[in-house]
């Protein structure tokens, strides 16, 4: 056995292990509200584009028949929606308030509880 070779076994102490994990953990708790405020953002940017098109169904049934729908079903049957969009806040598609008058539904909003970033109740788009 040879005694001028001399075997190197370095690896990283515990001190060492520890200060990286807590570097990691603190750039994690700085990039999660960075994450969890743009799928906010996301969800809101679907509910006003989900908004827009149920909205304009609305109208283009009205500018066709003369009369507004008496249900959010009459819109897939006549073919202006393929289907009523999930709200992208609830996560349920039958949470949707409708506004209605004598003639039907005139206009259509989120059932969603809570305010936008703009501090705007979801209820009120």
């Amino acid at each position: 056995m040879r005694r001028d070779i001399v075997h190197s076994a370095r690896g990283f102490t515990l001190v060492e292990l520890m200060v990286v994990l807590v570097l990691i953990v603190i750039l994690a708790s700085l990039a999660a509200p960075l994450v969890t405020s743009s799928i906010q953002r996301g969800r809101e940017a679907v509910l006003r584009e989900d908004l827009l098109v149920m909205r304009k169904a609305i109208d283009n049934y009205y500018a066709d028949t003369g009369s507004y729908p008496e249900d959010m079903k009459q819109l897939m049957e006549k073919r202006y929606l393929r289907q009523i969009p999930v709200d992208p806040l609830t996560e349920r598609s039958d949470t949707w308030r409708e506004v209605r008058d004598d003639a039907g539904i005139i206009d259509i909003k989120s059932g969603a509880d809570g305010k936008s970033a703009n501090d705007v109740s979801y209820s009120e788009w």
